[in-house]
């Protein structure tokens, strides 16, 4: 399938979203959350489509899956984003030069934004809203997992952009194949930022294969250091929490690193990880430590592989640190730099700590699920940002915009 007219429409469809007013945004946007609501079952019945094609111990299937739940929490975060104020049109800064011309830097949008993504169909009512509400046109290539979802999901969106006479091409879906992502990622002139959402490989495949410029975001390998100076009772609630509360996202626990003085501790430290079948690849010390204190099914040695692996579900690897440095060092090596944490009660330790450890996300004493959008205050997010460059962390509104200089004079010409 030739993809160029829909990036045609798409660009033409940026000059229309130019146009609009805020009022006119947030009207979609509330209007969006009434009719997802009130076409529930149908979003349901499409995403059981989806799930119906993979097994339920998939740790995709927890991905992909819609719950009224869920969508409740997707609704509520779209009214969160209507009552925000928009991020477009806001001074960075402003000053006259002595010869009188009036230079100020201002927040504009990027203009097409391309959103590669793998299953999580809330992805779709998320990045459809941020961007609206920054002003930008999405085209979204979401995964064969989540067709059906994201079908009636875009569906619903078209329908509330033409009840409020909105451009219905300020968003598209492609086709779930490898062929409209390579004509995606290569679309200059057309597309203006890529922004990939998912597994490493995912990220991989479009940094290598992208002629337009890319922002990471998705693949979580994080780490929880327990620190000789750590709280036992703070630790169990921190690394069950990181690990349990929802293993299938990328702010999930991968791998717990331990201070060497500290295994005695071990046992009691994750006990409440075995109430939830947590597997545990323990490097020898670690397995030592836990041999005949952590169920024995779920008790494996760790491998090379088993460090540096983003699980995605019920499974983690411990890693014992003779000293603080070889756990700075431990971490250093396999961190995706999403999310890190130390538990620690030395004031001294949790400051170099965050100081040393580069990651988009950092803690001390909290656990790493804490990295979403919603949590930092921001609403909806389009993805965790694990690099550098203009953006770093949960990538919001105003991360949804870059600025350009307006300069306003009065005849003046340069010597």
């Amino acid at each position: 399938m030739d993809c160029t007219p829909i990036f045609k429409n798409a660009q033409k469809a940026g000059r229309d979203l130019n146009s609009l007013d805020v009022s006119t945004i947030n009207k979609v946007l509330l209007l969006l959350a009434d009719e997802a609501e009130e076409r529930i079952s149908f979003i349901i019945s499409e995403n059981k489509k989806d799930l119906a094609l993979m097994e339920g111990s998939d740790p995709l299937y927890d991905r992909v899956q819609i719950t009224p739940e869920r969508l409740q929490s997707i609704t509520s975060g779209i009214r969160k984003i209507a009552a925000m104020p928009s991020p477009v049109g806001r001074i960075i800064s402003e000053y006259r030069k002595p010869d009188g011309l009036i230079i100020t830097r201002e927040s504009v949008p990027f203009g097409v934004i391309g959103i590669i993504y793998e299953a999580r169909p809330n992805v779709t009512f998320d990045v459809f809203s941020l961007c609206l509400k920054s002003g930008n046109v999405s085209i979204l290539k979401g995964g064969s997992d989540a067709i059906y979802s994201n079908n009636a999901i875009v569906r619903i969106i078209k329908d509330t952009l033409l009840k409020c006479n909105v451009n219905p091409d300020v968003i598209s879906l492609l086709s779930p194949g490898r062929e409209e992502t390579l004509q995606l990622l290569n679309a200059r002139g057309y597309v203006d930022l890529i922004i990939p959402r998912g597994s490493q490989d995912l990220i991989d495949y479009v940094r290598e294969n992208s002629s337009i410029p890319v922002i990471e975001t998705g693949a979580g390998i994080c780490h929880t250091y327990f620190d000789e100076y750590g709280d036992l009772e703070k630790g169990k609630i921190i690394i069950k929490n990181a690990k349990t509360r929802r293993v299938s996202v990328c702010n999930a626990l991968d791998c717990l690193v331990i201070h060497e003085s500290r295994l005695k501790d071990l046992g009691s430290l994750v006990e409440l990880c075995s109430s939830e079948n947590v597997i545990i690849y323990a490097d020898e010390k670690a397995f030592a430590a836990l041999k005949g204190k952590y169920t024995e099914s779920l008790l494996k040695r760790a491998t090379p592989d088993s460090f540096g692996t983003e699980f995605l579900s019920y499974k983690m690897a411990i890693k014992t640190a003779g000293t603080f440095g070889e756990a700075l060092d431990h971490i250093a090596k396999y961190s995706s730099k999403h999310s890190e944490a130390i538990i620690s009660e030395d004031t001294k330790r949790l400051d170099e700590f965050c100081r040393s450890v580069d990651a988009a996300a950092v803690y001390a004493n909290a656990s790493t699920a804490f990295t979403d959008g919603a949590e930092f205050g921001l609403g909806a997010e389009i993805g965790i940002s694990t690099q550098k460059l203009h953006a770093r962390g949960p990538m919001s509104l105003e991360e949804m915009t870059t600025y350009k200089w307006i300069i306003r004079g009065n005849g003046q010409a340069r010597p």
